[in-house]
């Protein structure tokens, strides 16, 4: 049974941001739940939580480069992709561990980057 699940964790791993969206969307519809209600609910239920400080979610991230790889002319093309850099900067930039590819964008565009740069070869880090 444990290898079924590793299988299936393994799968739905591979699915787009997107792609994750419309499974939710139809597990909601499958099976008479929605996702949002646990959140609601606990909102609810928490007198003693409602009086602490709310926690604020992230909204902006900086994709951040480790390391680009045994492929750092595949690394660089993603690189020049996700940003209006030449190809010497864009050069440095993959040769600079700790380098910014993007700065302050959303949750989502900063994941499909570092899918991209990962897929590349590059070890990415989202902050």
């Amino acid at each position: 049974m444990a290898a079924n699940i590793e299988s299936l964790v393994e799968e739905l791993s591979k699915l787009s941001v997107l792609e994750a969206a419309e499974l939710v969307k139809a597990l909601e519809e499958k099976w008479g739940v929605s996702a949002a209600a646990p959140v609601a609910m606990a909102a609810v239920a928490g007198g003693a939580a409602a009086a602490a400080e709310p926690v604020e979610e992230k909204t902006e991230f900086d994709v951040i480069i480790k390391d680009a790889g045994a492929k750092k002319i595949d690394v660089i093309k993603v690189i020049r992709q996700l940003t209006s850099l030449g190809l010497g900067e864009a050069k440095t930039l993959a040769e600079t561990a700790g380098g910014k590819v993007l700065s302050a964008v959303g949750k989502e565009a900063a994941m499909d980057a570092k899918k991209k740069l990962e897929e590349a070869g590059a070890a990415v880090e989202v902050k």
